[in-house]
């Protein structure tokens, strides 16, 4: 057998892996998901991979434009999991704590490597910057490329916080707790409150750049 035929074997293997995992556990809830991850089950540990990197890579970037770093930090979120199989907490919502866990990942990453100047999270300020995509559904309109435009300046000139929540909620599908959680807050409230006045201060930067200033 040649080389070619053992990897074209190998990466059958893992694509029928990949599937049965899907097909195993694609309606299960989150708490029983990472309950077997947690007993060992490698299916259910690839099935997380699978589903929940490129929503943890599309984050992770938007904190840092280093992809290298955001690589580097899930690599080693979910080599620390594997580790640490059968001690792990049980979870409800196997994306939220994983978000979390990226977020304080690149941030002490970024520390280390003394990228940033301070340790507090809102000199993040410049770096978070979220790009529109045609698929994204804000504030529900089927978006031209002039609204994109002062939709994504609007973003831009929101305070970190208020970005992260804005993107967990409408990009990520987030609950108001889910968000909370993520961000750290004590009350599902204040997650709430956040993400009210992002949206009235994004409403009133576009009314601006539309309709200039009031008199």
């Amino acid at each position: 057998m040649t080389n070619s035929t053992k990897k074209q074997n190998n990466q059958s293997v893992i694509l029928i892996g990949h599937a049965e995992a899907v097909k195993q556990y694609e309606k299960k809830p989150d708490i029983e998901i990472w309950a077997a991850f947690n007993k060992g089950d490698e299916k259910a540990f690839n099935y997380i991979y699978r589903f929940h990197a490129p929503s943890m890579f599309e984050f992770g970037i938007q904190i840092t434009n280093d992809i290298g770093v955001v690589q580097d930090c899930i690599q080693n979120i979910f080599i620390y999991l594997r580790r640490k199989r059968g001690e792990l907490k049980e979870v409800h919502s196997i994306k939220a704590y994983l978000l979390k866990s990226l977020q304080r990942e690149i941030i002490r990453k970024l520390n280390k490597n003394k990228s940033i100047e301070s340790k507090n999270i809102e000199s993040f300020e410049k770096s978070f910057l979220i790009e529109v995509s045609h698929e994204t559904k804000l504030i529900q309109l089927e978006m031209e490329t002039e609204k994109t435009r002062l939709i994504e300046d609007a973003l831009n000139k929101l305070t970190i916080r208020q970005r992260q929540a804005v993107l967990l909620l409408y990009k990520e599908g987030m609950s108001y707790k889910e968000i909370a959680d993520i961000l750290e807050f004590s009350e599902v409230k204040s997650a709430r409150k956040l993400i009210y006045r992002a949206l009235e201060s994004i409403k009133n930067i576009i009314e601006t750049k539309m309709f200039g200033s009031p008199k």
